[in-house]
């Protein structure tokens, strides 16, 4: 199951791709995390790990598995039987960025996660976005 969410935000995508990535900081910019805790050092990067725990929900490592630089980053995670591939990416579009978060869901749970949450996903991922034109804008 795919549930995707793409926003304009007036802000450089520079800008936007800074809050990205500054992953820590998440739970100060949206109320879909409680916590985020990073699991490595340095810089934010393909292989990074972070646990991140969401409003309802135990908390799941996350590991990046691409990251194109200044652009975008997949991450992963497993949950119950399903796998998660979660992707962000900034693309700027004039003075501004279109900002686009999608959740893959996959594995033998998945259509059952979907059927049960899939609602409160799209949402999320709504929240999220808003959240993150609130701060780029801001």
């Amino acid at each position: 199951m795919r549930f995707e969410n793409t926003i304009e935000i007036d802000a450089p995508a520079e800008r936007v791709w800074a809050l990205t990535t500054d992953v820590e900081s998440w739970p100060e910019v949206t109320p879909t995390m409680t916590k985020v805790e990073r699991l490595d050092n340095g810089p934010f990067r393909a292989t990074s790990t972070a646990r991140v725990k969401q409003p309802g929900q135990r908390a799941k490592v996350w590991t990046v598995t691409a990251f194109d630089p200044d652009h975008s980053f997949t991450w992963e995670a497993r949950l119950l039987g399903t796998q998660m591939t979660a992707s962000h990416t900034v693309a700027a579009n004039g003075s501004g960025a279109s900002n686009t978060l999608v959740l893959d869901v996959t594995g033998p749970g998945s259509g059952l996660v979907g059927r049960l949450v899939g609602r409160q996903i799209s949402k999320t991922l709504a929240t999220e976005n808003a959240s993150f034109k609130r701060a780029a804008e801001a």
